[in-house]
């Protein structure tokens, strides 16, 4: 059933709106610190207990309050040369990025925001332990924007420039938490739309919009790089924040399903609903992680002066202000057929991809291909759940740009890139599976002998494809032909 039917939404007054976290490419935001994330075993470690305490207006944030009732112990990874002593919270934290600020403009101008021109620079508590300090470092940058969809304009209530928070690493049970220090103050925009969206459909629209707008601004690329959270609520139901998005597109499943999940709340009369944060699940259902955070969260920064954004800095960011493309036309005059376009541009996160994979192999079909066609048909074979198609999926992906480096290379050709896929998805590492080994003609031609024995009277094409379907590409089509011939005639 399409998605636009499968409830009443204005009927049962659904309500969502986006928070979007972006990535900006820059130094981080409040030191000199690069914004790189480290593969290499770190050079020291801490360790650190986080205890809540009242915010502004004097309470405790009840999130904060259950964060602390878990009694986690925090162990910090870090490296000499890339952490500094802001990350350690050993040091009050420097100006702000001039260079995050700029993009942080840029994509507030964008979004038809009103850029604020005095900002306190506020704490936000934070005691999960993805924060060394216990609290998060937010200012208000604009307010006030919209963008226009296909199914009418939404607000953008906040444009907010922040920290990013420590890597996870490791969770041991209940009691200790390992994290990395090399993302810990990576600059993010967060992006808040107003409660707008009326379906679930309008929700991926905005979305994918909202990430067009932001991809041709100076951000981070890639997985990871970018996280999406919605809140939705229904009529007579506390608003709820789900977390976990990667993909624009599973919002549609996921807010119908918070939806029947509400509407069940309220048909069993649950007299303990409260707003919650949740976590999605792969097939589209949610899981309770925490109380929602309210404003007792909040308290100002004493480390730093009131952030001022001055009419010649507004004016420069107008004048250096990305222009929007027609990423469409733009794909067209690459030679990509009109399939593949749409595929592309329905999958943000694949079309950074496919442009970076250019730069390897500067073939747009086949590069398309193995990104949205042949990895899929790989994992999807080799697998039955979701979780293992996903896991599949990345570990192909992250070979990629090795396989289109030995096409370019001509260490294979394109024929073979699904068979080393496939050797990928039974676990064999890139290097091994892109060894080609040259398959002799003696060898062909007792594999031919071999399937007209089996299966006679076939045409001399389906014997062709049986034989091809045998060595995997890594014979040549004119050669096993020629003795297919000799043998049926």
């Amino acid at each position: 059933m399409d998605s636009e039917n499968h409830f009443d939404y204005e009927k049962i007054g659904l309500k969502c709106g986006l928070e979007i976290h972006q990535q900006l490419d820059s130094k981080k935001l409040f030191c000199e610190c690069p914004s790189i994330l480290r593969k290499d075993e770190p050079d020291f470690k801490i360790k650190r207990k986080l205890h809540a305490v009242a915010g502004e207006s004097g309470e405790v944030d009840v999130a904060a309050r259950y964060q602390n009732l878990l009694g986690k112990n925090f162990v910090y990874q870090a490296y000499y040369d890339t952490t500094c002593l802001v990350e350690l919270d050993e040091s009050p934290p420097k100006e702000i990025n001039k260079d995050a600020l700029m993009i942080a403009l840029h994509i507030s101008l964008l979004l038809n925001c009103k850029i604020v021109s005095l900002s306190q620079i506020m704490r936000k508590t934070v005691i999960d332990g993805s924060n060394t300090s216990g609290f998060q470092r937010s200012v208000l940058i604009a307010k006030d924007g919209f963008l226009e969809t296909k199914y009418g304009r939404v607000g953008i209530s906040y444009v907010y420039l922040e920290e990013d928070a420590a890597r996870k690493i490791s969770e041991d049970g209940n009691s200790e938490v390992i994290y990395r220090l090399d993302r810990l103050g990576i600059p993010l925009v967060e992006i808040v739309t107003a409660p707008d969206i009326k379906t679930p459909e309008q929700a991926k629209d905005v979305a994918m919009e909202i990430g067009r707008i932001l991809r041709i601004c100076k951000v981070k690329r890639g997985i990871g790089t970018i996280r999406q959270d919605i809140n939705v609520s229904i009529k007579g139901h506390p608003r709820a924040e789900i977390k976990g998005f990667q993909d624009p597109k599973a919002f549609v499943k996921v807010v119908e399903k918070e939806v029947e999940r509400q509407l069940n709340n309220l048909e069993e009369k649950n007299k303990n609903l409260a707003p919650e944060v949740r976590g999605a699940n792969l097939d589209g259902t949610t899981k309770y992680l925490r109380p929602l955070p309210g404003s007792a969260r909040m308290y100002p920064e004493t480390d730093l002066p009131l952030l001022k954004v001055s009419r010649e800095i507004i004016d420069s960011a107008k004048k250096t202000l990305p222009k929007i493309k027609d990423e469409a036309k733009e794909l067209e005059k690459s030679g990509l057929n009109q399939e593949m376009i749409k595929l592309l541009l329905s999958e943000p996160y694949k079309l950074e991809e496919f442009k970076s994979l250019l730069s390897v192999l500067n073939n747009p079909a086949i590069v398309a291909k193995s990104l949205l066609v042949y990895q899929k048909e790989v994992a999807n074979k080799k697998s039955k759940s979701r979780a293992e198609i996903n896991q599949i999926s990345e570990k192909i992906n992250s070979s990629l740009e090795k396989i289109l480096d030995a096409v370019k290379k001509r260490i294979i050709k394109e024929n073979q890139i699904k068979d080393v896929m496939e050797q990928i998805a039974e676990g064999k590492n890139v290097e091994d599976a892109l060894t080609n080994e040259k398959v002799e003609g003696n060898e062909i031609e007792e594999k031919v002998l071999k399937i007209i024995r089996e299966k006679p009277g076939l045409s001399e094409n389906a014997y062709m494809g049986l034989i091809m379907k045998e060595f995997k590409g890594r014979v040549s089509g004119n050669e096993a032909m020629e003795i297919i011939k000799k043998y049926i005639k």
